[in-house]
């Protein structure tokens, strides 16, 4: 006898990319649509929430359909809805909460609104090789830098968290400093390639005292105050920049793992790309007989398919926001979460 799948539309809204992802109870992802608004935002420096929010509204029922079709599916197809409602800019979340809320109702299915970090960090679950649980996590993105305890879907302990800027944030900064451009952590990282290992050499914030907290405020500072008297220097200050922060990463990492006992670490968030960051953690799990794992790089970045993914596990598990109000949190704690 065959079950019929549980089939879950996601929708990605919380920043500056429209994601949308398929996920089904027997096969897997099935389709993934995304729309980035890098361009859009590059003449601004930066992202523009009302413009941002703007495009949402444009793109996300597009993406939709083209998902569907990609997946050889209709509306009435799907089970559940699963949408971004926080972390993120409120204008933003909102247009994801009320099409997802929408759909939801006229559809007569469940919606079920996902924290968006916790996307990230079930994101390397879509990899063909999966991380086990329990596993220490670094998430690390443009908003946010945590290192958190997971012993299951929504067991989550927060180990330490960035005291100021977001990693992303301070590669975002950095960048822009050096007359980069935006997205200035992408960027940074391709001059970095260029530059000479040891011509300039970075603190490694806070890791000469204990503790599994970051601040990168005054890296970003230091690389501030280098240019400033090396002004030809880019790529050599680009190098040293991304060796502190990247070392300084592995650090926590090494600190967290040996505090929980674990010995699976994963890496999710847009700074999980970074190649020096990934060679770094990767030296690391082999001395430490730990393995590492990284989302698929289209996976890394804010996407629709993690939405899916972490949307379905929690509808799958009964849970649902059954009162169909359009309710977002743009501070969301990840603690806060119940655990499934």
């Amino acid at each position: 006898m065959n079950t019929k799948p549980f089939i879950t539309l996601g929708i990605e809204s919380s920043c500056d990319e429209t994601g949308i992802g398929i996920y089904s109870s027997q096969t897997g992802l099935l389709s993934h649509t995304l729309f980035s608004q890098v361009e859009i935002h590059a003449e601004y420096g930066g992202v523009v929430p009302e413009i941002a929010s703007r495009d949402h509204i444009q793109r996300a029922i597009p993406l939709i359909k083209d998902a569907l079709q990609e997946s050889d599916l209709s509306l009435q197809d799907l089970t559940g809805i699963a949408y971004t409602q926080g972390p993120g800019l409120a204008g933003a979340l909102l247009v994801g909460s009320s099409i997802a809320q929408s759909l939801a109702w006229g559809l007569n299915i469940p919606a079920i609104g996902v924290h968006h970090m916790e996307g990230h960090l079930l994101a390397p679950l879509l990899a063909e090789s999966k991380p086990e649980f329990p596993f220490v996590a670094l998430l690390v993105s443009g908003g946010h830098t945590l290192l958190v305890e997971v012993r299951s879907i929504g067991d989550y302990k927060i180990l330490g968290e960035s005291l100021d800027d977001a990693v992303g944030e301070a590669f975002d900064k950095t960048a822009k400093i050096l007359g980069l451009g935006y997205p200035g952590g992408p960027a940074l990282a391709k001059l970095a390639t260029e530059g000479e290992v040891g011509r300039f050499t970075f603190p490694r914030p806070m890791t000469d005292r204990p503790g599994l907290d970051f601040s990168f405020s005054g890296l970003k500072t230091f690389a501030r105050n280098t240019f400033a008297k090396h002004p030809d220097e880019k790529a050599n200050i680009a190098t040293a920049f991304e060796v502190a922060a990247t070392e300084t990463l592995m650090i926590k990492c090494r600190r967290a793992l040996e505090q929980t006992g674990f010995s699976t670490l994963v890496v999710a968030g847009g700074v999980s790309a970074n190649t020096t960051l990934r060679q770094v953690l990767d030296a690391m799990g082999e001395k430490m007989t730990v393995d590492v794992h990284y989302p698929e790089h289209e996976f890394c970045t804010d996407n629709g398919a993690m939405i899916a993914l972490a949307g379905h596990y929690r509808l799958m598990a009964g849970q649902s926001n059954n009162d169909l109000e359009v309710a977002i949190k743009p501070r969301w704690n990840l603690e806060e979460l119940q655990a499934i």
